[in-house]
């Protein structure tokens, strides 16, 4: 992280709220030295902070960071189209998720960065009781219509991805084609938290964009935006999970109307038993 870049950041948007360093540091709970020292650049805030930052400055933790927002009004315009920019089949992930935990009660299932709607909807459609979240306030209108039209019900709500903590506790944590914007800094905290808030045997299926040397990134404007992962980074999260599947495929994508090529990450893995924890 470059402190002095962060601090002049939260400087900025502390002195845009009225607060003082003083005032932010109780809320904190923290001295006023430490935010000092933040905005003087002498320090960094911990990581595990910056969620709890961002929320009372009110921005993200991408903007901390420096991070433009690029993405978001590419998808609020793309998602003002007509029909689903992403269309209405659902994500191979899907049924993993039907196949490895299969809706026998209403499990509760989280989807990160549901975009239109598509896989919540599906997954609503089979039984699993659904909660689902994206930062783009246009796909989440289209989200609650498409489940309207189909007669399920899904608790929709705008949230950052990089942002949001749980509070309550999941069966299952499902995303898909969302991680690639939440920056390193963050990544390690922020799935700490979701298997924290996962119930016993609970499933979590997940996938990433990778970095490849040999692919050539797609100039589709969320270029900049886009921090993608290792290869394997996903994985080592879940290090003290029981793999169900592991995988690494490159495809052909074709959004935003540009021809290239993908790398993906792909994870499904389960949390131990209640018995065995």
């Amino acid at each position: 992280m470059d402190s002095g870049k962060i601090g002049s950041i939260i400087a900025a948007k502390r002195k845009a709220l009225g607060l003082t360093q003083q005032a932010l540091a109780e809320r904190l709970h923290i001295s006023f030295q430490a935010v000092s020292k933040w905005e003087n650049g002498t320090a960094n805030p911990d990581i595990e902070m910056l969620p709890q930052i961002a929320g009372i400055l009110g921005t993200t933790t991408d903007a901390l960071l420096g991070y433009s927002a690029a993405a978001v009004s590419i998808y609020e315009a793309r998602y003002q189209g007509e029909g689903y920019y992403w269309g209405l089949v659902p994500n191979r992930l899907c049924y993993e998720v039907l196949m490895k935990k299969p809706p026998v009660k209403p499990w509760r299932v989280l989807d990160i960065g549901c975009g239109e709607g598509k896989d919540a909807v599906f997954l609503a459609r089979n039984g699993y009781m659904v909660s689902a979240f994206d930062v783009a306030e246009a796909g989440l209108s289209k989200a609650r219509a498409l489940a309207e039209k189909v007669g399920v019900h899904v608790d929709f709500f705008r949230a950052d991805a990089a942002d949001y903590r749980p509070d309550g506790e999941f069966d299952i944590i499902y995303s898909s084609g969302v991680m690639h914007f939440v920056s390193p800094a963050v990544r390690g905290e922020l799935f700490d938290s979701l298997k924290e808030h996962t119930a016993p045997s609970g499933l979590h299926a997940i996938n990433a964009f990778v970095e490849k040397p040999f692919i050539r990134r797609a100039d589709d404007g969320e270029r900049k935006d886009r921090k993608l992962w290792k290869s394997g980074e996903l994985f080592m999260y879940y290090h003290d999970w029981m793999f169900l599947r592991a995988d690494e495929e490159i495809f052909d994508c074709n959004s935003g109307g540009i021809p290239h090529k993908h790398c993906m990450d792909i994870l499904v893995a389960q949390k131990a038993s209640a018995q065995e924890i």
